[in-house]
Formats: structure tokens, sequence, C-alpha cells
């Protein structure tokens, strides 16, 4: 079990994270908090030094006062069907993380935020099983954007609130199964949604900028 870290407002929250970047990021120790014991291996025709590049997006927003994280559940249309994730994608030519990210947002949810305001970046995390790396990237908005799924790609929105994922009790395991194996996956347990793998390395490290302990227990 860890340690309860104390939920902040969102005012509190932006104050936090405009010193979190001056200092260096944890990176691959927080990553590796809620890492599947198994990562899996670059697909054929990927090469580890030239992947290619996804943007994910990590906004921020208040709910009477309260600040919140969007995610998604995947459509099953879409590879990964029934997964949470970020609103993200793959980074067009030319475009910069940035930009990438929150097209991706508008694109995903419907995401119309006029005072977006990028907070700052995440360590880039490898994606084997898909040959992805993928750059996510903090923002913020003052005002709760309107979020409407896109029919293709997203089943349904979760709001998510950061003290949800920084209480202990929203934190488990999960029995997967890969190939011929089957594993115990770290997960954050929200409503009725698991979140694993990327998203949830991902998150593992933003939580660590508030105090979320970046090492397993």
């Amino acid at each position: 079990m860890i340690g309860r870290v104390t939920p902040v407002t969102f005012p509190d929250l932006l104050t936090r994270l405009t010193t979190a970047w001056t200092t260096p990021l944890p990176g691959a120790s927080a990553h590796t908090r809620m890492a599947p014991r198994l990562r899996g291996e670059w697909p054929a025709g990927s090469d580890p030094a030239t992947p290619r590049r996804a943007a994910g997006l990590v906004l921020l927003y208040p709910i009477d006062d309260q600040p919140h994280i969007v995610l998604t559940v995947r459509s099953p249309r879409v590879r990964h069907g029934g997964q949470v994730s970020l609103p993200g994608g793959v980074i067009e030519p030319g475009e910069s993380v940035e930009a990438a990210a929150t097209r991706e947002a508008r694109e995903e949810v419907a995401l119309e935020a006029v005072d977006l305001r990028v907070l700052g970046h995440l360590t880039p995390l490898d994606i084997p099983v898909s040959g992805f790396r993928l750059h996510p990237v903090v923002a913020a908005t003052t005002t709760r954007p309107r979020f409407a799924p896109a029919d293709a790609e997203v089943a349904r929105i979760l709001e998510v609130p950061v003290a949800t994922l920084l209480d202990p009790a929203c934190l488990g395991t999960q029995p997967m199964v890969r190939g011929a194996l089957s594993l115990d996956v770290p997960v954050f347990h929200v409503d009725d949604a698991v979140i694993w793998g990327a998203t949830a390395m991902v998150l593992a490290e933003f939580l660590s900028l508030l105090g979320w302990p970046a090492k397993r227990p």
C-alpha cells in the first residue's frame, strides 16, 4: 500500500506544476511503477532507433475547482479496442508534438479550448508492441471543455478526477493474457474502467510530479 497524497485544487495544481519542469523528470523510474512485467518486442520491420512518433495530451481542467484529466475508451472498431488511452495519435510530417496532441484531441473528443496552455512535456515512452514512441504533452484549460466522442475511434469519454488517481484505493492488478503467458498487470481502477499499459505509465509520471511515489512498494 502506498501513502495517500493530499489532493489539490485546480489553482494549487497549476501552481505546483509551474515548478515541475525545473528539476529532472522521474522518467523510467515512474514508468516502471505501472509497467507490465512483460512489455513485448518491437514488431517486425520496426527499428527502436527510429520509431514512429506519436503525441498524447494530458489535459487538465476544473470541475467544481477539482482538477480532472480526460481519457478515452477506444472503439471496438479500432486497434486496441476497449482500452483506455490519452487523446493522441501519429505526429504528421512537419508537425510539432504540441500541434499533434491538440489536433488529435480535437478529432477524438472535439476539444475546442480557446485558453489552452501547454505546461510542459513528460518523458517520451516507447511502446514496442505498436512500434511507437509516445510524446506526452501536459496542458491546461481554466474552464471545463465540452467533449464529444469521435464515432469512429472513441466509444466513450472519461473525465477522471486527479484525486481519484492519487488515491491508493484505485491501484490494483489485473490478470492479462499475452500469447501463452498470463500476467498480473498493475492498473488504475476508475469506476468500471481499467487503465493500464502505456496510459497508466504516462499517468504515473504525471502523478509523481504531485508527490505520488514513483517506485513500486
